[in-house]
């Protein structure tokens, strides 16, 4: 499948300039800066190791990406090797010693540059200097400035001024003709003067010697090698870059049949790029889905059918999306897309309205293949029951939290056996909902977390002093967020156990304007304020309170270990009603030390 041998650097840069070394579309553009630029070179001067490079052969059935020829490189041909890990390190060396144009390049600060790159001769033959230091940078017209520009403080713009002061343009140094012309120029500039010959004689022997048969190792991968291999070994080999994703090798395969994937995705005149260019209420949801979740969902629903067909088994493991054809795409993609919005609405019923509060990204790949495959039937009452069962024992039982692509195949095929009068998916069958797990409930980074408040939303909680219902509208206008409902400085001063009034029992969803109101208050003290000041009647204020599943009496009066059990117990029966099963061991051991009573 592979080889590793030693090249000589010269010989790949001819075959770079000659196009038989090129680069796969999903390389990312080159980005180094001058000083990374100019620390390659030095390596190569020290003769030290700079890194394996790894090529992968072109031209096989397997691995037909497009390609692109390196920066600096104007070729237009087939090539017979790509690189897959090395991009950055053999375009600087191509364009600083090979190349006879300026290296475009970029500053400490990103700022554009295009340089040409010099040896100071005598620098580099002083083993006192460090060897980055004999390289030197100047701008386009082969000049540096200092003093905003007022000052040239190095003008090497003519071969005559470059042998005056002994700098050599390092783009010569695989040029043979061009640095043996060079080298003559510069005695013939300096009348021939013995000690300048030996001068450039030590270097030709110490540097430019050296530099030509630099050497570096080189891993070839046949061309036979599969696609999921290759991505495999890029993410294993480039982690000092940008990852490469499943949809970047997609991209570039279907680039190989004249297909724009990215631009599908990116462009003005997107299809998939719809999902994050929708309604608002749809946005702030679908905004995090990524291009391989889309082709992850799409591979689902692909293999699915082909399964109930008398296909394959169902699977989309990362070599399922790689071999997603370009077919498959074209066929499926607008249907995807609707699923993934009919995704989003689902969602906004399940009182979930944004990406911050959704409590598993990773559930919108397999809800959406749903979508897609029961289409209208997705609207019918039995239909949605099941799928909103399904979605809270996965949330709920946290089942989401671990390696989702085997959960991802189990889920839709049991869900659509369910619906068909099969028995519980996996998913449903094996979640459980632990009650000691609400004193461990305290941040949005847990799915239960996120869960249980939209369910409180769901379950009709209104805001305390306007008695609004939290809809999309007014969960973003009125900056709805989660809050204590006796208060943390309250419960700091009274001594009260933080693992109980952290926890996700004693908070709720409310807005802005009302957590103001509430403040650091006891219960008692912020209701009674808020009838004074006008906002809500007291009666109206209890039936709003008791939408938030609190218990009214114990709040007026302080009570924070009964309120805290009520509350504790109402939780329990809203995931037990969403999971459609009964949260067991509400008396055991656990719970009666955790809350300090049983659950009962």
């Amino acid at each position: 499948m592979f080889k590793s041998n030693d090249v000589q650097v010269s010989d790949i840069l001819r075959q770079i300039e000659n196009g038989e070394v090129q680069l796969p579309d999903f390389q990312r553009g080159w980005v180094w800066d001058d000083y990374r630029i100019r620390s390659l070179i030095a390596s190569i001067m020290n003769a030290y190791p700079v890194g394996a490079l790894m090529f992968l052969g072109y031209g096989g059935d397997t691995v037909r990406f497009k390609y692109r020829p390196f920066t600096g490189s104007d070729v237009d041909c087939e090539p017979e090797q790509l690189v897959l890990d090395g991009q950055q390190r053999l375009t600087s060396i191509f364009n600083a010693l090979y190349c006879k144009t300026p290296v475009p390049t970029r500053n400490e600060k990103l700022k554009p540059r295009s340089l040409y790159y010099y040896l100071d001769i005598c620098k580099s033959l002083d083993e006192s200097v460090d060897k980055v230091d004999a390289i030197v940078a100047v701008q386009e017209d082969r000049k540096i400035y200092s003093n905003f520009g007022h000052v040239v403080d190095l003008d090497v713009s003519t071969p005559e001024k470059e042998y005056e002061q002994l700098m050599f343009p390092l783009n010569k140094v695989f040029d043979n003709i061009g640095w043996f012309e060079w080298m003559n120029g510069c005695m013939g500039y300096h009348q021939y003067d013995p000690q300048l010959m030996s001068l450039l004689n030590k270097f030709q022997a110490q540097v430019l010697v050296a530099i030509q048969q630099y050497k570096v190792p080189v891993i070839q991968l046949a061309k036979d090698t599969p696609k999921e291999a290759v991505c495999q070994v890029f993410e294993n080999v480039n982690t000092g870059g940008v990852s490469l994703t499943v949809f970047e090798l997609v991209t570039a395969a279907f680039a190989a049949d004249d297909y724009d994937l990215r631009g599908d995705w990116d462009g003005d005149k997107n299809r998939i790029g719809r999902v994050t260019r929708m309604r608002d209420i749809e946005r702030s949801l679908l905004g995090g889905v990524t291009a391989t979740d889309f082709l992850t969902a799409l591979t689902l629903l692909v293999r699915y059918r082909a399964w109930a067909n008398g296909g394959a088994a169902v699977s989309c493991k990362k070599k399922d999306v790689l071999n997603v054809t370009l077919d498959d795409y074209k066929n499926c993609a607008d249907e995807m897309e609707r699923a993934f919005i009919s995704t989003s609405r689902f969602l906004n019923e399940q009182r979930v309205f944004v990406l911050r509060d959704l409590p598993y990204s990773t559930q919108l790949i397999p809800l959406s293949t749903l979508f897609a495959l029961l289409g209208s039937r997705a609207q019918d009452s039995t239909v949605k029951e099941k799928l909103a069962r399904w979605y809270w024992c996965g949330v709920l039982g946290e089942m989401y939290s671990g390696g989702n692509e085997t959960r991802y195949v189990s889920d839709v095929v049991g869900v659509m056996s369910w619906i068909d009068g099969g028995s519980e998916p996996d998913t449903v069958a094996r979640s459980y909902f632990q009650p000691t797990r609400l004193l461990t409930l305290r941040t949005r980074q847990s799915a239960a977390y996120k869960g249980i408040m939209a369910l409180i939303l769901k379950s009709g909680a209104v805001d305390f002093m306007t008695g609004q219902a939290m809809d999309f509208v007014n969960f973003t206008e009125q900056a709805v967020d989660i809050h204590h409902i006796f208060p943390k400085d309250y419960c700091r001063k009274t001594g009260y156990d933080q693992g109980r009034w952290n926890s996700i029992v004693n908070k709720t969803p409310i807005t802005a304007r009302t957590n103001r109101v509430v403040g650091g208050s006891a219960p008692s003290s912020y209701l009674q304020q808020i009838e004074r000041d006008g906002h809500v009647t007291r009666e109206n204020l209890d039936r709003f309170l008791t939408t938030h599943l609190i218990d009214i009496n114990a709040m007026r009066r302080d009570d924070f270990q009964i309120y805290f059990i009520e509350r504790a117990k109402a939780l329990l029966g809203l995931i037990s009603d969403a999971m459609g099963k009964v949260v067991t061991n509400r008396s055991d051991q656990d719970v009666i030390a955790g809350f300090g009573a049983s659950l009962e």
